[in-house]
């Protein structure tokens, strides 16, 4: 099972700016470029924030063209995107699945990711409508990969031995299995499966192999000794 990663749909052609950058460059860059939002990097391409939007349109102690052009008495020069920007940004790594990046979207209520390798480095950066082209699937087809990827691959069980309910993106796992950790197994590997917006546990288990095994030994003992 191999869920589709961030790094297979990113865009990798990204448009930054510095956190000295004019506001009047920033306005300039987001009317050439359809994007509602830029990263904002350090002077070695790491993340340092992003700058969007709704950044720029923030109530603000005097009027937007004094921020952007003007400099009336006592303000100065010009706001710079350090002044306004979200951070710390919000990020994901290329190696991240879409569903992992999608739920981070909607726990940080973003519209887009910058993506960075292990030294906070852009490399990339993935909007939401990328990851609905990606995750776009109905209802029959994630319980056909559940089945399929979760119960066979993972598990080493036939399709139907556990029962397999999907509404709306969401699993629901029902049934028993023979250890707590193939529980543990099956909801994550659910949970990574494109198009899963979450997965509910109903499952149960004969043996549960995540316990100390003293404690296990010690509560078959008194088991015995109170029979």
């Amino acid at each position: 099972m191999k869920a589709t990663e961030v790094g297979a749909v990113m865009t990798t052609d990204v448009v930054t700016v510095a956190h000295g950058t004019p506001l009047r460059d920033v306005v300039r860059a987001l009317g050439e470029h359809p994007v509602g939002g830029l990263p904002v990097t350090d002077e070695e391409d790491r993340v340092i924030g992003v700058v969007s939007t709704s950044d720029l349109a923030r109530p603000r102690p005097h009027p937007w063209w004094v921020l952007l052009f003007g400099s009336m008495p006592g303000l100065g020069r010009a706001r710079t995107v350090g002044d306004v920007m979200t951070a710390p940004a919000v990020t994901v790594g290329a190696r991240a699945t879409v569903t992992e990046a999608s739920w981070l979207m909607t726990g940080h209520d973003v519209e887009r990711l910058p993506v960075v390798d292990e030294e906070e480095r852009i490399v990339g950066i993935v909007t939401r409508g990328d990851l609905l082209q990606a995750v776009l699937r109905t209802d029959g087809d994630i319980e056909r990969a559940v089945r399929r990827d979760v119960l066979g691959t993972t598990l080493w069980l036939t399709p139907r031995a556990l029962a397999v309910a999907v509404e709306d993106g969401v699993v629901t796992l029902t049934g028993k299995l023979e250890r707590r950790s193939d529980v543990d197994a099956a909801v994550r590997a659910a949970s990574r499966i494109d198009g899963v917006v979450a997965v509910v546990d109903q499952l149960s288990y004969r043996l549960d192999d995540k316990r100390p095994a003293r404690a296990a030994t010690v509560e078959a003992e008194e088991s015995v000794a109170g029979t």
